[in-house]
C-alpha cells in the first residue's frame, strides 16, 4: 500500500496571516502615536510642559524671574507632624529644591534655616513661606565652600534654636562646557569646590552636633548615574556626592545618623536656566519619557520621608533617583 504523503503548509495562508497581523500592529502603533503626544501628568496638579518661554539668566538665577513660575507650595500636600519640633538646615535653601524642601519641612513641624549665596528676595520669600507654615526660618548668607562660613551657619543654629536635627546638602553649581578642552580649570575648580567641599564641610561642621536620630540628605543627580557628556565636571561631583553618601552612611552607623542621597532628574529650578542656552530651555525635561520636568513640589516629599524617623529609620547610605521614568 503506498505511503499517504503529508499534506505541505498553505505558504499563501501563512503570508496572508503575518500581512493581518502586520496591519493590526500598525493601526495600533498609529492609535498609540496619537495617544502619546503631551507629558505624563500623574500628579495631584497639572504640571507645566515643554515647551517653555525662551529664557536665560545670569548665575546663580532668580526663582521669581523664571517663566513658568516653578510650583512649590504643594497645596495638597497635608502635614502630620512627621518632623515635629526638628530643626533643619538647608543649603541652597532659598529656591528651587530648597524651597519646596523647606517648606514641606514646616509643614511637618520643622523650625528651617536656609542658606544662600546671593539671591536676597529669593530668601525673603522662602522665609515667608516657612513663616506662613506657622514655623521660624532663619535665613543665613554665605558661601559653602568656605570652612568658616560653615561653622558659622551651624553656630549661629545653635543659638537660635538650640540644636541641630536634620542637614540638607543641596547648593550647588552646574554650568556645561561642550568638551573637555573648552572646560577652565577655574570653572572645574569652583564646580567641585561647590558640590564637594561645600557637602563636606557643611557635614564636617554639622555631626558633632548631631544625635542618634538625626539625618543627613545629600542631593545628588541623574548626571551622577548616567553622566553627561557636556556636564564632565557636574557629572563627577554628583557621582561623588553619590559615593560620599553610601560612605558617610556607613561610617555614622554606629552614632545612629542616617545619610541619604536624592537624585533628580530634570528639575524647574533656576539652575538650569541660569546654565543652559534659552532654546534649550524651551525643551528643557522634553527627553525623560514623561516628557516634562518635575517641579520641586514633586521632589521635596522625597527629602521629608528620608528625614523622617518614622518613615525611614532602616535606611541608610542610599542613593533614592526621581528622574521621570528610565
Amino acid at each position: 500500500m503506498a505511503q499517504q504523503r503529508k499534506a505541505r503548509p498553505d505558504t499563501d495562508a501563512v503570508t496572508a496571516k503575518q500581512r493581518d497581523i502586520q496591519r493590526g500592529v500598525k493601526k495600533a502603533d498609529e492609535q498609540n502615536n496619537e495617544k502619546s503626544g503631551g507629558a505624563m501628568q500623574a500628579g495631584a496638579r497639572k504640571y507645566p510642559e515643554p515647551p517653555f518661554p525662551k529664557q536665560h539668566q545670569p548665575k546663580p538665577g532668580k526663582e521669581r524671574a523664571l517663566d513658568p513660575r516653578p510650583m512649590f507650595d504643594a497645596p495638597f500636600y497635608k502635614g502630620s507632624e512627621k518632623l515635629k519640633d526638628k530643626v533643619a538646615i538647608i543649603t541652597g535653601g532659598d529656591s528651587g529644591i530648597g524651597r519646596a524642601v523647606a517648606i514641606l519641612f514646616a509643614r511637618e513641624g520643622a523650625d528651617v534655616v536656609i542658606c544662600h549665596i546671593d539671591e536676597d528676595q529669593d530668601a525673603r520669600d522662602t522665609k515667608a513661606a516657612v513663616e506662613a507654615e506657622g514655623r521660624k526660618c532663619l535665613v543665613s548668607k554665605g558661601d559653602v565652600s568656605d570652612p568658616a562660613y560653615c561653622r558659622d551657619a551651624v553656630d549661629a543654629t545653635l543659638k537660635a534654636f538650640g540644636k541641630i536635627d536634620i542637614l540638607v546638602n543641596n547648593a550647588a553649581f552646574q554650568v556645561h562646557a561642550k568638551g573637555i578642552e573648552t572646560l577652565s580649570l577655574e570653572h572645574f575648580d569652583l564646580t567641585l569646590k561647590t558640590n564637594l567641599y561645600g557637602y563636606f564641610l557643611m557635614a564636617q561642621a554639622v555631626i558633632p552636633h548631631l544625635k542618634n536620630g538625626s539625618a543627613i540628605i545629600n542631593t545628588g543627580s541623574v548626571t551622577g548615574i548616567d553622566g553627561s557628556k557636556e556636564l564632565l565636571d557636574y557629572s563627577m561631583t554628583k557621582g561623588g556626592i553619590h559615593a560620599f553618601t553610601r560612605s558617610l552612611g556607613a561610617s555614622l552607623v554606629p552614632r545612629g545618623i542616617r545619610v541619604n542621597c536624592v537624585a533628580p532628574g530634570p528639575v524647574w529650578t533656576p539652575l538650569n536656566p541660569s546654565d543652559k542656552e534659552a532654546d534649550m530651555v524651551a525643551e528643557f525635561g522634553s527627553k525623560v519619557p514623561m516628557k516634562r520636568p518635575a517641579q520641586p513640589e514633586e521632589l521635596a516629599p522625597a527629602y521629608v520621608f528620608l528625614a523622617s524617623e518614622q518613615m525611614s529609620s532602616y535606611i541608610t547610605g542610599e542613593i533614592l533617583p526621581v528622574v521621570g521614568g528610565y
